[in-house]
This record gives structure tokens, C-alpha cells and sequence, in this order.
């Protein structure tokens, strides 16, 4: 298991703690949480986005911010997702800490000019002489029955677009430190919330963090075949451990970009077997790099192809067929038997 390490920047060691023991919270109660102690911590953290303020959020995931903090720190803004990011940028250049909100994933494709454009480019642009200190968060992924748009892994997207970097928890305590790491960095963090985890519970301890971004994590320690994952299918991916005598290693990657590859490939070493497992359609998902990494790092250790189980190469379906495209225990497991059969 990875070490944990000292506070962010901008989270200061003598800050009061209101909660000085570990409590059990939602995923939606700990990025709450987060967002609250980041802006007691830092005056200059807006949080903006449609239906942020006055609702809370969708999810109710910034509910009380805008009461605690006052409207000019926590706004409701149009619905108009590439405003939300061009206003977000032009504040990063004022010197002011956005995090503004895309109410859903499948409503990120109106802010990807100003994404990809502009905020992924800007440190790069002014040779890191002008920082871009936003989180983008987006609720994200499937299994919640939602109508279309509601539902996307648009992972990838961001993970192409040098310059983002890309996380996504998969407990509450990851949520939480996540997102405090997220907020105190210097480029711009495009944060993945996994919808389904939302209500799922889990301590919470602020006084310990969580690895920093670029760290995995292993969630289940196995010696036969390792399973990559990251955010809703942790869970998946640990249930499908306890059904099967085959050991799995769950690595639970939190960080997409960048990437612990560290991690991954000892992981890889010592079992002989990977199977990804992501929500995303398999051409060209973040498993088919993955493959290719192990591939080019561990060819001469690996008893077996490097395997995918993932979501289908069509459009997201209906609500009432979406447990039929998403990856299962029954999809992952099979992927585990033929590593395991590979001569």
C-alpha cells in the first residue's frame, strides 16, 4: 500500500480541523466536505456552475456553500457549459481558484473547444509563467438509470488532451483528499465523480491524506492475474475478487493522468496476467493504452495477452438496457478465465 503524505499546499498544517476523528460519509458528503474546507482554507476558490447555489446541486454536492459563503463565492451560472469554463479560465488568470461544475458528463461536448483550446494549453503556452489552477468537476459514468447525455465515460477525451490532468475516486476518503490535491495544483485537473458511488459510504479522516494525485493504489492484494481499474468499478472489480478462487490483484489507478506506472507495472511482474476493466466503449478506451504500456514494459514477464472488459462500441443505450452494456462481475470474470487458460 502507498504511504500517505503530508498536507497539499494550501492546506495549512495549523488549520482547525472541525472534524477531528474519521466519520462515515457519502462520497457526496466527503467532496462536499472538501469543497468547504478549501474555501475556508483559500478566499480566492469560487465554485460556479448551473444549479450549484441555491438547489446544491443535482446531487446535492455543493448544498450549504452558497449559504456559508455567500452567493459571490458560490453562484449559480446559465446554462452554458463553454461559458462556465472561458469565465473559469479568464478567473485563473486574475489570480482566483475556479472550480466550476458540469452538471453532467454527457454535457461536457459544449466546453470542449474551451477545454482543449484553452485551459489544457495555457502553462504551456506562457512557458509556466501563468498558472491554471482550475478543477473541472464533472459527475460521470453509468448505473444510475439516467436519461441520454446522463451518462458517459468521457475519459478519454481529457486523457488526450496533453495538459489536463484527469482523477477519479473511487471511495469517500479518496474523494475527499482527491479533490483537496486536485484544487491546490497548479494545472488545470478535470475531476471524474463516479455517479453510482455517490450515496456508497466510507470513512472519511482529514487529518490523514490520501496519495497524492499520480499514486494507485492497491485496493486487493492477489498473485495471479492484476485487474486496473478506477472509479465506479473498483467496487465491481473487488466483488468479482471474492467470487472466483483465482487470486486477483485489484490496482485501483485513481489518477489517469498522470499515471502511476510504477505501480502498474510491478503489479503486472509479479502476476503474469492484466485484465482492465472501464466503462468506456473498447476502441480505443484508456484500456487499450494500458495494454500497450504493459505491453511494451513487461512483454517478457506476461504468461498471457493483456485482456479488456469494458463497456460496447455503440452509443450509451437506454436506461432499461444499461445493465446489459456495462461491465459486470460475469464480463470481468471472463476475461479472467481465459488469462488464466493461456498455455
Amino acid at each position: 500500500m502507498t504511504q500517505l503524505i503530508e498536507r497539499p499546499s494550501g492546506v495549512a498544517d495549523d488549520e482547525p480541523d472541525p472534524h477531528p476523528v474519521a466519520v462515515d460519509s457519502t462520497m457526496a458528503q466527503a467532496i462536499n466536505r472538501a469543497l468547504h474546507d478549501a474555501m475556508s482554507a483559500d478566499d480566492r476558490m469560487l465554485v460556479f456552475g448551473e444549479d450549484v447555489a441555491r438547489l446544491g446541486g443535482v446531487f446535492r454536492v455543493t448544498e450549504g456553500l452558497a449559504a456559508t459563503f455567500g452567493e459571490g463565492r458560490c453562484f449559480d451560472t446559465p446554462l452554458a457549459e463553454s461559458a462556465i469554463i472561458g469565465v473559469a479560465v479568464g478567473m485563473a488568470l486574475r489570480g482566483m481558484v475556479p472550480v466550476p461544475e458540469i452538471q453532467f458528463d454527457g454535457f461536457a461536448a459544449p466546453a470542449f473547444d474551451q477545454m482543449v483550446s484553452h485551459l489544457a494549453k495555457y502553462r504551456m503556452r506562457t512557458r509556466g509563467d501563468v498558472d491554471m489552477p482550475v478543477t473541472v468537476r464533472i459527475p460521470s459514468f453509468g448505473g444510475i438509470g439516467a436519461v441520454e447525455h446522463h451518462s458517459e465515460s468521457t475519459e478519454t477525451y481529457w486523457l488526450h488532451s496533453a495538459g489536463l490532468k484527469v482523477v477519479t475516486p473511487s471511495t469517500p476518503h479518496d474523494a475527499y483528499w482527491l479533490l483537496r490535491h486536485a484544487i491546490a495544483d497548479r494545472d488545470p485537473v478535470v475531476f471524474l465523480e463516479p455517479k453510482r458511488r455517490y450515496w456508497a459510504k466510507g470513512p472519511v479522516d482529514t487529518r490523514s491524506p490520501a496519495p497524492p494525485m499520480g499514486r494507485a493504489v492497491i485496493r486487493r492484494a492477489g498473485t495471479d492475474v492484476t485487474v486496473l481499474v478506477y472509479g465506479p468499478l473498483v467496487a465491481t472489480a473487488l466483488a468479482a475478487a471474492e467470487l472466483t478462487p483465482v487470486s486477483l490483484e485489484v490496482v485501483d489507478l485513481r489518477s489517469l493522468n498522470p499515471l502511476d506506472v510504477d505501480t502498474v507495472v510491478a503489479s503486472v511482474r509479479r502476476t503474469g496476467r492484466a485484465v482492465v476493466l472501464h466503462e468506456g466503449p473498447r476502441t480505443l478506451g484508456f484500456g487499450a493504452e494500458l495494454a500497450a504500456r504493459i505491453s511494451e514494459d513487461c512483454f517478457y514477464e506476461l504468461e498471457a495477452p493483456v485482456l479488456r472488459a469494458t463497456g460496447f462500441d455503440t452509443p450509451y443505450p437506454p436506461a432499461r438496457l444499461e445493465k446489459s452494456w456495462l461491465p459486470g462481475v460475469d464480463r470481468l470474470l471472463d476475461c479472467v478465465e481465459k488469462a488464466m487458460s493461456q498455455p
